[in-house]
């Protein structure tokens, strides 16, 4: 009775806020897979489990998501349908799906409900704790705990994670870990590379990204701070607006007395040069190799990190961070929670930050669990892989 009243419930709320639904498109032949990711955070994970199911085991995947996600070959992408029984009946009645993937634990209870009664597995991936849609949130006497048990699997990222499902009506609850996500270590050209390494040789280096022109000073500070330390130290700066290479470089050289090569001009960073401009932000994947220390740019004063901190962590750089994460706040969560991260929190944190990273052993230690975060996660995926192989051979 205390189910069937918060359905009740649910349901009523649902034709309120009901709209007019999207005309979908035709279903392609063949087996296909349902993956639903509530925001575009939960995306990176699934797209790479998309590309692992049309690789391996040849289905087309359609996720739902309700902002635009870049795809990969075989992968449709449509938004969530409404949460109300119609809606869920009309969606799993066109897309026919062999299977469907929920991650980080928002339940759509009418599509739970509607699956059940189909004999449609359901799992949840990258689970955290479960939630109602934003738009639907509210209170429904035995809601969650009915729709939790009518997903055969939950796979919690971690003890606490799966704590909180067991409690909240979870029947099918294990311990597995985040999925893995695409690599983000970005390509270079070694010759470069070598180049670059034989003239800086022994020196220490640290690297500033995507830096905005409301940040030039902290980092510029921070720089000088630490060449009390280490006098070889070698920044390489790359500013956020290329236009402002030769500013930066005129203005460091008058104002600090420091020699500044500029990658525009085709100078190299000598071992008198204090400071190094690359031209562009194309180059990443060269700069990240060859700085054992990174600071995010425009995560300390700027409007958000420009950059994606897991660059620099798949190619062994230690991250060095402010408190405006930007787009990426959920890897700087990661990062912080497996202490692979140094956070600052103003211009003299980030001097004393780089000042103590310049110790060879503390930026490796950092570096290495972030390297070793960024990747994980491939068990996980082959675990999924292999509950769907199971699910599309049927039963033995």
């Amino acid at each position: 009775m205390v189910i069937s009243l918060g359905r009740t419930l649910y349901n009523l709320t649902g034709r309120r806020a009901a709209g007019i639904a999207k005309a979908w498109p035709a279903r392609p032949p063949g087996d296909l897979i349902w993956l639903h990711a509530s925001e575009i955070g939960c995306s990176r994970g699934l797209r790479q489990l998309a590309l692992r199911l049309v690789e391996e085991l040849g289905v087309t995947v359609l996720l739902t998501c309700p902002e635009e996600v870049p795809l990969t070959n075989g992968m449709l992408l449509q938004p969530p349908p409404l949460d109300t029984p119609a809606e869920a009946k009309a969606f799993l009645s066109h897309w026919a799906p062999a299977l469907a993937i929920m991650s980080e634990g928002e339940l759509r209870p009418a599509l739970l409900f509607e699956a059940e009664a189909r004999h449609l597995s359901v799992i949840m991936v990258d689970a955290r704790a479960p939630f109602l849609p934003k738009e639907r949130d509210g209170w429904y006497p035995g809601l969650m705990r009915a729709a939790l048990q009518s997903i055969a699997q939950v796979l919690a990222v971690d003890e606490t994670a799966a704590r909180t499902f067991r409690r909240a009506g979870a029947a099918e609850v294990a311990v597995a870990g985040r999925m893995e996500e695409p690599s983000a270590a970005l390509s270079y050209h070694e010759p470069e590379r070598a180049m670059l390494a034989g003239l800086l040789a022994t020196r220490p280096v640290w690297l500033a990204t995507d830096v905005p022109a409301a940040e030039e000073a902290a980092v510029i500070g921070a720089h000088r701070s630490a060449l009390r330390l280490a006098h070889r130290l070698l920044l390489i700066l790359v500013p956020q607006d290329p236009a402002r290479a030769e500013v930066l470089a005129a203005q460091m050289e008058e104002s600090e007395g420091w020699t500044v090569a500029q990658r525009s001009l085709d100078q190299e960073p000598h071992t008198e040069t204090e400071v190094y401009i690359p031209d562009s932000t194309a180059e990443y994947g060269l700069w990240y190799r060859l700085a054992p220390v990174t600071y995010m740019g425009g995560s300390l004063l700027g409007e958000g990190c420009a950059r994606n901190p897991m660059e620099a962590a798949a190619l062994g750089s230690a991250i060095v961070y402010g408190p405006r994460p930007g787009a990426y706040g959920l890897a700087f969560g990661r990062l912080g929670a497996a202490q692979a991260a140094r956070a600052v929190g103003s211009p003299s944190d980030l001097g004393d930050a780089l000042s103590d990273l310049l110790a060879p052993d503390r930026a490796a230690r950092l570096a290495h669990a972030a390297w070793a975060l960024a990747s994980d996660g491939v068990e996980v995926t082959d675990r999924v892989v292999e509950f769907a192989r199971r699910v599309l051979d049927g039963p033995s």
